[in-house]
């Protein structure tokens, strides 16, 4: 029995895609090549690997065999890369970040693949989770480096045996209904009705900046995830002060985003451990990737 290992990366192509043409696109391949793929791999072993259904190809249990069998080997052939790597003197090692909705979307999940092209030694693994356990993932050593909001209470200080840098100065909108007359200044938003912001969020000490000298409706609601005052404004219950990164590419229908004098901005921060040993060579790489990609955007609204 004669198996082939390109063979078996194409059965794992189609079982992780969900059929054929999927994988065909993943692969490069037409849908042709990766059918006569299958075929020789199926005449080689002398069982069928796939049952091709109306909604896409299932693994057979002879196909779960082999796809697994594919697993252990891409694993191994990832490993033997990083070991080459190290051993060229290339960055190599796991990186592990936490950050929150806004810099995952739009700074770190393009920064995932064009690291893995670059430095095929070095892993990026993306945590979300809230500022306070970042922060004791961070004290621990469980997590590397953290993005934070140096408006936050936790971005203002800084832990003992920490540093932080700086990653991106952007722009505080106030999203509304798309109805509204468009305003001029902060002024033409006091007959408004304003969200309220939990005060532990970045965005409290900006609205209330720009609330400040209005004789505005005391806010009904709030939030704390930007998610939500996009939410919150797209059913008509207020207007918000929300980052620019928060709608780029993602605003309702229903709903616009306007730059205002007096705003102000949102400072973003990377915060990483100071040791004799830390940070390490791969943690500068993916802070300096990060720093780099964040100058790229356009935060502009």
């Amino acid at each position: 029995m004669d198996i082939d290992a390109r063979k078996l990366a194409v059965l794992l192509a189609v079982h992780r895609a969900g059929g054929v043409l999927a994988a065909a696109d993943v692969l490069h391949l037409t849908p042709s090549a990766v059918s006569q793929q299958i075929a020789r791999l199926e005449s080689a072993v002398g069982v069928t690997v796939l049952d091709r259904q109306p909604r896409g190809a299932v693994l057979t249990q002879a196909g779960r065999v082999l796809a697994e069998t594919a697993e252990r080997i891409e694993s191994e052939l990832t490993d033997a890369r990083k070991a080459l790597a190290a051993l060229q003197g290339e960055v190599t090692g796991t990186v592990v970040i936490s950050a929150f909705k806004t810099v995952i979307r739009m700074l770190l999940v393009p920064l995932v693949h064009g690291l893995r092209e670059q430095f095929p030694g070095l892993e990026l693994l993306i945590r979300e989770m809230d500022g306070e356990k970042a922060q004791q993932e961070l004290r621990s050593g469980a997590v590397d480096l953290i993005i934070l909001e140096a408006e936050t209470p936790l971005g203002h200080r800084a832990a003992r045996g920490t540093r932080d840098v700086p990653v991106l100065e952007e722009p505080w909108v106030v999203v509304m209904p798309a109805a509204t007359p468009v305003p001029v200044s902060t002024a033409d938003l006091e007959h408004l009705t304003w969200l309220g912001v939990d005060p532990d969020a970045a965005a409290h000490s900006a609205t209330e900046q720009a609330r400040r000298g209005l004789k505005a409706t005391p806010p009904a609601h709030s939030y704390y995830d930007y998610d939500v005052a996009l939410s919150l404004v797209s059913g008509g219950l207020g207007i918000a002060i929300v980052p620019a990164l928060a709608v780029l590419g993602v605003l309702p229908d229903g709903v616009k985003a306007m730059s205002l004098p007096g705003l102000g901005t949102r400072r973003l921060i990377a915060r990483h451990r100071t040791t004799r040993s830390e940070p390490r060579k791969e943690v500068l790489t993916v802070l300096d990737a990060i720093i780099a990609s964040a100058a790229e955007l356009d935060t502009n609204v």
